[in-house]
């Protein structure tokens, strides 16, 4: 090797550490904080709360966390569902998501719940922040986010998917809608977005031109408030790509933007989708939306460039999904960057 290349590969080596350095996780408490680096995200403070049981949140959320981190300077700490005892992730607690005090400093959050009925300490963490006009942005199961079984005398019932009072809970009040069933046959029939009529030039929609994932389409019965669909979600007769699409179920509203105001007369932004499967991921056009959808929220649509970096921050290896089909044995922190 040549001294010119040699001082160009050592260059190299230098900015690629200096990146990774200035975006290290550290743990915080029950969670892990990637600190952020450079770029149209510094000083914003993002938090992800993981907890569902099926698609694979656990791996899903800290990718998109470490992208959001690496690629566009945002602080971002993600809480998961824990085993009270080892403190290890465990997607199947449901009762337990140590750390959301870190809600009080968020600018966002990113939730990715499914079924959770969650202490009233905690709970009151996620509906403050909800109430305080600042943006949200929801994932697949968040639309069914709670449940509650046991303390239906709790102040946060209200919230359960299936809740009359507050009708749809939190997914159909706040997100845009509820669980309302498999539209496209689950494991059997994959989705392809494509952009909602009129929607083709907006911020979010830039750069998203391949949305592919495993998961089924959603049903979707209402969307309530001032919902505006984005991308539709056409239910193709396989598992594949390039599967033909099935005629017989015409497309259905897979993200959407939103406002919502809270009980203390706040709005704030909403941006949801049902897709989500851990394997959604691997498609570059359904990370950029997700990463457009949070510059949106955050009132950062004049920073969304022509195509969001989004590329993986190390090895993406997600377990596929399924119930207890988990990681065993790790920590928030075992997900810093190498």
């Amino acid at each position: 090797m040549d001294r010119m290349s040699k001082v160009i590969k050592v260059w190299v080596l230098m900015v690629v550490g200096l990146c990774f350095v200035g975006c290290e996780a550290v743990s915080a408490g029950p969670g892990v904080v990637f600190k952020g680096g450079k770029g149209p995200g510094k000083g914003k403070h993002v938090v992800f709360v993981i907890g569902d049981d099926e698609y694979r949140s656990e791996d899903l959320m800290p990718m998109l966390a470490k992208i959001m981190a690496v690629h566009h300077g945002f602080k971002c700490t993600a809480l998961f569902a824990l085993d009270k005892e080892t403190g290890e992730i465990a997607p199947g607690v449901q009762d337990n998501i140590p750390g959301l005090e870190a809600l009080e400093t968020a600018d966002l959050m990113v939730i990715f719940t499914r079924f959770r009925e969650l202490p009233d300490e905690q709970m009151k963490h996620i509906i403050d922040y909800t109430n305080s006009g600042k943006p949200i942005v929801g994932l697949r199961t968040a639309t069914h986010a709670f449940y509650y079984r046991k303390n239906m005398k709790s102040p946060y019932a209200k919230y359960s998917f299936r809740n009359n009072e507050f009708k749809g809970g939190y997914g159909r009040q706040v997100l845009g809608e509820t669980w309302a069933g498999h539209y496209g046959g689950h494991g059997r029939e994959s989705t392809r977005g494509v952009a909602a009529k009129g929607m083709e030039n907006h911020p979010i929609v830039k750069g998203c031109e391949d949305i592919w994932g495993p998961s089924d389409v959603y049903t979707i019965t209402t969307l309530t408030g001032d919902s505006k669909p984005l991308i539709m979600g056409q239910v193709l007769v396989g598992m594949n790509p390039d599967d033909e699409v099935n005629t017989k179920k015409p497309a259905m509203p897979i993200a959407w933007t939103k406002t919502y105001t809270g009980e203390t007369g706040k709005t704030c932004r909403v941006f949801a989708t049902t897709m989500g499967h851990s394997f959604d991921f691997n498609s570059e056009g359904f990370r950029r939306l997700l990463v457009n959808g949070c510059y949106w929220a955050l009132e950062m649509e004049d920073k969304i460039p022509a195509r969001s970096k989004v590329d993986f921050v190390g090895e993406y290896k997600p377990n596929n999904i399924g119930m207890g089909g988990h990681k065993k044995g790790l920590k928030p922190i075992d997900h810093k960057i190498k």
